[in-house]
């Protein structure tokens, strides 16, 4: 009996937990287009910054870094506003097109922890009523199954070891 209930909730705890990656990468998806969005408008400005100066986006930088520690620091938070605005650009690029079933193969691209916390700040789960959220559903009561199970049989092998039926 304890079995079956084991079973039972860990197949009902993966399915609610996976059915709900649909919505959560979708949230992601909308809150890392407004971070490219933003950042973007940041890039642009230094860029045209730089172009009226005529020096390049690293001669920009390089120059900025010379204007002593002020300057120095400046240039580096610069240089790291560029940089993951380049890398998040890469994670939607990525990402945009993909299908909740394919997003889960890229789940390396979910890694911002800023975007990521937004998302989650305002995540409520939903019934999965969706194919895709069917399908996350059902791999997920397929996983709990599994755990259940693993987690049955090492629960059983001390009994076993000590010839005590279980």
């Amino acid at each position: 009996m304890l079995a079956r209930v084991l079973t039972l909730a860990g197949g009902t705890c993966g399915g609610t937990a996976c059915s709900q990656f649909p919505e959560f990468s979708q949230q992601y998806l909308q809150r890392l287009g407004g971070a490219v969005d933003e950042l973007g408008r940041i890039a642009a400005g230094f860029d045209a910054d730089a172009a009226a100066l005529g020096l390049s986006r690293q001669q920009a930088l390089a120059e900025l870094a010379d204007g002593g520690r002020m300057g120095g620091l400046r240039a580096q938070t610069m240089s790291d506003v560029l940089s993951r605005f380049d890398r998040l650009q890469g994670d939607l690029a990525a990402l945009q097109d993909l299908a909740p079933l394919q997003r889960v193969l890229n789940l390396a691209r979910f890694t911002d922890p800023e975007v990521a916390a937004a998302a989650w700040d305002s995540f409520r789960p939903a019934i999965p009523v969706s194919p895709d959220g069917l399908a996350f559903a059902a791999g997920g009561v397929l996983a709990g199954l599994l755990a259940a199970a693993l987690l049955l049989t090492v629960l059983r092998l001390p009994l076993k070891a000590l010839g005590v039926a279980a």
